[in-house]
């Protein structure tokens, strides 16, 4: 669970491409690294490479040794585990922008999760050992981290108040609103475009895939959304949030 994502930060579009890939520019946008010196930021740079990850290619297996942290260029990665029973229960589905391993790169410790990427995507793998060496001299950096780590301990938090306390059908639904609700308009009616497979997305949720697929039935049934392969379209937004209150 400490594997939850750091801020997502916007990459633009011409950093994206691997022919245009601009390390250094990257890096800057990495809330992590808001606030360093360019000198700060090229040390990084030296100790940053790329990673290219085709569709269910496996970053790195629970158990392995962390040797940094990556963030995505572009692309869409999962963390996950397999219980003893065999079931794959998913912790994050991570976008571009995302950040993840950071806090198990401080634990010495083996990696909880796994990480495997959905689609092909790109990542930087920031070594730990650079790292190291910029906390030493830069306490700053140091105090972003930990505040990094404390929200994603307010994330781990606000998941176990979710399935602790909520129904299925409420997590469904703050799921299809997530967008709406952090926006300054919200919108009247919405469409929300699921970015994977449902099970995946019910895996986070945890819920089997058949419970998450009889919940959308049911709200389909009521005239609630109305679902189009991965397209949910949502004529009511304030209806919808209502329903089971």
């Amino acid at each position: 669970m400490v594997f939850l994502r750091q801020a997502t930060l916007s990459i633009p579009l011409f950093m994206q491409t691997p022919h245009s890939l601009n390390t250094e520019a990257l890096l800057s946008h990495v809330p992590l690294f808001n606030g360093l010196a360019p000198d700060e930021i090229t040390r990084i740079a030296r100790g940053t490479r790329e990673v290219h990850a085709v569709r269910n290619e496996i970053l790195f297996h629970k158990g392995n040794t962390p040797t940094g942290f990556h963030l995505i260029v572009y692309g869409q990665i999962k963390l996950a585990f397999t219980s003893s029973q065999g079931s794959e229960k998913v912790i994050e589905i991570l976008g571009q922008g995302d950040t993840f391993g950071e806090a198990v790169m401080f634990m010495d410790k083996p990696h909880l999760v796994y990480a495997q990427a959905l689609t092909d995507s790109l990542l930087l793998h920031i070594s730990k050992a650079v790292i190291m060496e910029e906390l030493e001299d830069d306490p700053k950096l140091g105090r972003k981290m930990i505040a990094g780590l404390a929200m994603r301990l307010h994330h781990l938090v606000t998941d176990v108040e979710s399935y602790s306390l909520h129904s299925g059908r409420q997590r469904i639904i703050g799921y299809l609103l997530r967008e709406h609700m952090d926006a300054k308009t919200p919108e009247k009616a919405l469409i929300v475009t699921l970015t994977t497979n449902k099970g995946i997305i019910a895996s986070r949720l945890n819920l089997t895939q058949e419970h998450f697929s009889r919940i959308l039935h049911e709200l389909s049934d009521k005239g609630l959304i109305v679902v189009e392969g991965r397209k949910i379209h949502i004529p009511d937004v304030k209806r919808l949030q209502e329903y089971d209150l």
